[in-house]
């Protein structure tokens, strides 16, 4: 072979490995873009969580389920299990209440509103007892206003406003005396809700995008409400706020990364500490449980399941403060936070949640199990 010819091969193959190389880099950019919790993750998942996501989606009738686990802020890994795009958006019912909860501690930070101001001196439409509740007994399904059972809220057309969704449910009488019973899944949050509009002169959409989704890069996260589909997000006035999200795995780990880290996310605070603190402390102990929803049956789990603010306490310490936190919806999205191994995640999925709740028990057993054998993360 002549020169001018081992030249030519030589430059061949040296074109081709570039071309390789290039492609190989233009892939990891798009991975990296598009999926950046798997492009951060940093140990493949333990073989017997991903036999137990099988399990769900052969037996429990789950189509598909994406699991986020993090440890101390950084991802650990992502499984996508089942028919379930990277970028599904679904509905997370019940798991909204713990992103309803932080817009509130927001706007309270700010000075415009009080955890324990009685919401008669806003809004004058609530009279006698009704009068003194305040937003802590609103966050916490202790202001007397009875439970989910009655969907008062779920109902309501989410074309109203949220002052007049409040209206309409000063106007029922109270079950209970504020701050005496525990039921959860009251319509109360509505009123939170109206609240914060009044507050702030803004939509609670706008309010939660400028304060929680923006700074987080939440960008598949709206509010609607979940028995009023069809209706158009720019018509939604009224949206549910104990169960109305949608959202994607990402944003929700987004979310759940702020609150594990004190209230900061890439060095930006969202909430501050204190907030964060306020919204995991029990808020019902001595007071009667009254009403648990389907699922709720954990507290087989967790024997001394207690509610902070917008959120479960599945263990706490003995000044009240949560260990292990979580606010788990209907519909089978379940996310957690446990503060003393610095874990947390989400189970991401469309299913009714106790046809999965041992399951997802299991796996978070799993998680722990797993989490506890790994080096500690830098």
């Amino acid at each position: 072979m002549s020169d001018f010819e081992n030249r030519r091969v030589f430059f061949s193959r040296s074109l081709l490995w570039n071309l390789l190389l290039i492609s190989l880099a233009v892939a990891c950019f798009i991975a990296a873009v598009f999926f950046p919790v798997i492009a951060n993750a940093a140990i493949s998942a333990p073989p017997a969580l991903v036999d137990r996501l099988r399990k769900m989606t052969r037996d429990d009738g789950v189509s598909g389920i994406t699991v986020l686990v993090f440890l101390r802020g950084q991802l650990l890994y992502r499984v996508d299990e089942g028919r379930i795009a990277p970028d599904a958006q679904l509905p997370i019912a019940s798991a909204s209440k713990w992103m309803a909860a932080a817009l509130v501690m927001k706007v309270v930070e700010e000075g415009k509103l009080s955890l324990d101001e009685p919401i008669g001196r806003r809004l004058p439409e609530f009279t006698g007892a009704a009068a003194g509740i305040t937003l802590r007994q609103i966050l916490s399904f202790t202001s007397g206003q009875g439970g989910l059972a009655g969907l008062t809220d779920v109902r309501q057309d989410p074309r109203i406003s949220l002052a007049e969704s409040a209206r309409q449910i000063a106007a029922l009488p109270l079950q209970d005396a504020p701050g005496t019973v525990f039921k959860y899944g009251s319509p109360a949050l509505q009123i939170a809700g109206a609240l914060v509009e009044q507050a702030t002169g803004e939509s609670w959409a706008q309010a939660f995008d400028e304060r929680i989704a923006q700074p987080l890069g939440m960008t598949h996260t709206v509010w609607s409400n979940p028995l009023w589909p069809n209706v158009p997000l720019s018509d939604v006035h009224n949206p549910n706020l104990q169960g109305g999200v949608s959202t994607t795995a990402e944003d929700y780990g987004k979310f759940l990364t702020m609150l594990a880290q004190g209230g900061t996310y890439r060095d930006r605070t969202i909430l501050t500490s204190a907030s964060v603190a306020a919204m995991e402390t029990v808020q019902t102990r001595g007071l009667k449980m009254a009403f648990v929803p389907p699922g709720g049956e954990r507290a087989g789990e967790h024997a001394d399941l207690q509610y902070n603010l917008g959120n479960w306490c599945e263990t706490a310490d003995a000044k009240d403060g949560c260990i292990v936190a979580s606010s788990p919806g209907a519909l089978g999205t379940y996310p957690w936070i446990d503060r003393k191994n610095g874990l947390y995640g989400i189970f991401f999925m469309r299913r009714r949640l106790p046809l999965v709740e041992k399951d997802i028990q299991e796996a978070r057993r799993i998680i722990e199990r797993s989490a506890a054998a790994e080096p500690v993360l830098p």
